[in-house]
């Protein structure tokens, strides 16, 4: 299924034996656009710290209720290695919570697999700065700090959605908006398009981009570049947000752009 990523934030997380917090955010690779892991806030339970979940640990997801239930008890999630806000994540601080969790952490495995009970997440790019993405990554958004922080050992490859929504977007001749939104694949949890608004060039549009059109990302000046013209966007199959995402629009999109299908697989319907 394909959600909206911001309409999951909020978010109850049900343990095995009660409630932990609420999502805040979602980290993801950006070298193969795999979410990584929730950020949940454990509010009063435990009072100003926050927890990384990775999505395989969710059981069920209850979108009425507003709640994701995970294979954890409370008691794991509050020994797990504690993750300081706002200084980055490093690659020891994640494979430190994945075998605190009971995962395998060596190298040439699969990125995204089994999950965190007995599968790898670290394959052998872990580490390398892949295009169309680099440059600085980090947990948080207090800048000051980051700044006094050594980002050596930091993931490279690590990004908060929350961070880059709102970032503008540039086609190859020039802007057609920013990044209002993304939406994720629940059941692969892999982000499969941004939600660019573009109401600005194009009143009152919404268009669906695929990670495939991205060409560079100025971390820096907060900004994404295409290799797609605006015509084409403009030409693009409209996408309205109250009808579903389906095998069909999905087809006409990526047939549209030319963009490569061999790890394009159809959609169920967009969860309101």
């Amino acid at each position: 299924m394909l959600q909206i990523v911001s309409h999951l934030g909020g978010y109850s997380i049900k343990a095995k034996d009660g409630l932990i917090g609420t999502t805040t955010d979602f980290l993801f690779d950006d070298s193969n656009m795999n979410v990584r892991w929730l950020v949940v806030d454990t509010g009063t339970w435990m009072t100003g710290r926050k927890v990384l979940i990775h999505p395989s640990a969710i059981g069920y997801a209850d979108h009425w209720s507003r709640e994701l239930t995970v294979e954890l008890t409370k008691s794991q999630v509050k020994d797990s290695p504690d993750i300081a806000q706002d200084l980055p994540i490093s690659l020891q601080m994640q494979r430190d919570l994945y075998k605190f969790y009971g995962g395998e952490t060596s190298a040439g495995g699969a990125i995204y697999g089994a999950g965190i009970y007995g599968g790898d997440m670290f394959g052998p790019e872990m580490g390398m700065i892949a295009p169309p993405f680099s440059a600085r990554t980090y947990f948080g958004t207090n800048k000051a700090d980051h700044a006094k922080t050594s980002t050596h050992d930091a993931d490279p490859h690590l990004r908060s959605i929350g961070e880059v929504t709102g970032y503008h977007v540039h086609a190859s001749d020039g802007s057609i908006g920013y990044v209002e939104n993304f939406l994720v694949d629940s059941e692969k949890w892999v982000v499969r398009y941004l939600i660019v608004d573009t109401s600005n060039w194009w009143f009152g549009q919404h268009v669906l981009i695929s990670p495939h059109a991205v060409k560079e990302v100025d971390w820096t000046s907060r900004y994404i570049r295409l290799d797609i013209a605006r015509i084409q966007v403009k030409a693009s199959p409209p996408w309205n947000p109250a009808v579903a995402v389906d095998e069909e629009f999905e087809n006409r999109l990526y047939d549209h752009y030319d963009w490569p299908s061999d790890e394009h697989k159809s959609a169920s319907d967009v969860h309101p």
